[in-house]
């Protein structure tokens, strides 16, 4: 549901909707979009701002989003390993349970170094002019 709601936002002409605009739009109740939204903000994909002259909230895509939220500090990579590191926590790490989540915590925080990586290098080649 949170990518169908990114997805929404993203080609809505506005880029802005409320939950219940959301819901409507893609066949869903406005519970399940809030449910979404609430999602994407979390992770700084959406902006939640009010609606002039109301007690309504809408949803605003961010701009540069998809690539900016996967280098914001304790990035969702880091997020699934922190908590990949309490299941190895929990099963011990001289077991074979243990070594796999090991090898998957350390997976995780590798890939959040590469994405970070990876951003300055886009960043750095849209700062360049076409040839």
């Amino acid at each position: 549901m949170p990518a169908r709601v990114l997805g929404a936002l993203t080609v809505d002409e506005e880029g802005v909707m409320t939950a219940a605009q959301l819901g409507e739009w893609l066949g869903v109740s406005p519970a399940a979009a809030s449910d979404a939204v609430r999602y994407l903000v979390q992770v700084g994909l959406v902006l939640r701002e009010p609606v002039p002259g109301s007690r309504s909230i809408r949803y605003r895509c961010v701009s540069n989003s998809w690539y900016m939220a996967s280098v914001a500090k304790g990035g969702v990579y880091k997020l699934v390993a922190d908590v990949m590191s309490e299941g190895l926590a929990a099963v011990g790490t001289g077991t074979e349970a243990g070594a796999r989540i090991t090898e998957m915590v350390d997976f995780f925080l590798f890939l959040q170094d590469e994405i970070a990586a990876l951003v300055a290098k886009w960043q750095a080649t849209r700062g360049t002019p076409a040839a």
